[in-house]
């Protein structure tokens, strides 16, 4: 497997000099990629989980470009319905470009109604949106000229140079039928959050098997993200979500991933409210932690 660090982007004493930090640090120690949130609109519901200041991810990640050499760069996960997919396109096709080949798209729906409202966007059809969205998207990386005609977007030969490098790998979050759905129709990977490894195993990932026979198309690839916790003493194993516990238990937890089929593992070290971040300092520990302990990664 391929491990990956969420560079926290948002929230009291973000700048641009801790941003480098994460992608360097990232690069450094070993670890394969790292990957930015996204939201547009921080409403007071959105500020709930998610302070600002909340940087973009795609002028972020063009600028962490020219910063870094190795490290795969991407969204997790850029919410689709908020762009017009064909701004989308380009920002990422030129960022696959400024970096080389090295970006990968995760994408979602999000949750928040009053970011959408606040963006003038229907929130009840996001589901929708965001399929529309990413056939749009995908089209755009491969052809330098298309035309559409859907529910939400309608244009006619547009150019839509300079094409990537490399197609970005899509990775599509969410855990219910319709993201899976989503995910055998138009995405390269499975890219969920929060899960217990239970659900996982006997749930997800033969929800997702089975969709894609159903549909006839190969099974997507399968890369995580976890919510990294590390604690003194064992959790309860049917509560537990997957990266969380001692470090026995996230160990078991990634043997667990990699029999499964994982490709890549995205450690969040985010806490899910602003009042538990903690100095950057603290998660590269916890980081170096895991790295040493649970992943081996060689230091440089």
């Amino acid at each position: 497997m391929r491990y990956g660090v969420n560079i926290l982007n948002f929230g009291t004493g973000t700048e641009p000099a801790t941003l480098l930090r994460w992608a360097r640090y990232a690069e450094e120690r070993g670890f394969h990629f790292a990957m930015i949130s996204d939201h547009v609109a921080v409403t007071e519901e959105v500020a709930q989980q998610y302070e600002a200041p909340f940087y973009d991810p795609f002028t972020t990640l063009a600028w962490l470009a020219g910063h870094t050499e190795r490290i795969e760069l991407g969204t997790t996960v850029t919410v689709l319905p908020f762009r017009h997919p064909l701004l989308t396109a380009r920002a990422a096709a030129n960022i696959d470009r400024f970096s080389g080949g090295r970006l990968i798209v995760g994408v979602g729906v999000s949750w928040s109604e009053t970011e959408y409202r606040s963006l003038g966007v229907e929130f009840g059809r996001r589901g929708a949106i965001t399929d529309e969205y990413l056939d749009v998207v995908t089209r755009a990386w491969r052809h330098e000229k298309i035309s559409h005609h859907g529910e939400f977007v309608t244009f006619d030969d547009v150019s839509t140079g300079p094409l990537p490098v490399r197609v970005p790998p899509v990775w599509v979050g969410g855990a219910g039928k319709a993201a899976l759905r989503r995910t055998v129709r138009y995405g390269d990977a499975w890219h969920p959050l929060n899960l217990r490894m239970r659900f996982i195993r006997e749930e997800g990932l033969p929800t997702l098997r089975r969709i894609a026979e159903d549909e006839g198309r190969p099974v997507p690839q399968f890369a995580p993200r976890l919510p990294l916790r590390l604690t003194g003493s064992a959790l309860e194993e049917e509560t537990r979500l997957a990266g969380q516990g001692t470090l026995e238990q996230i160990r078991r937890d990634l043997d667990g991933l990699a029999e499964l089929g994982a490709t890549h593992v995205l450690f969040d070290t985010y806490r899910g409210e602003p009042a538990s971040m903690r100095p950057q300092e603290e998660d590269e520990r916890l980081l170096e932690t895991v790295a040493e302990h649970v992943l081996s990664l060689a230091k440089p």
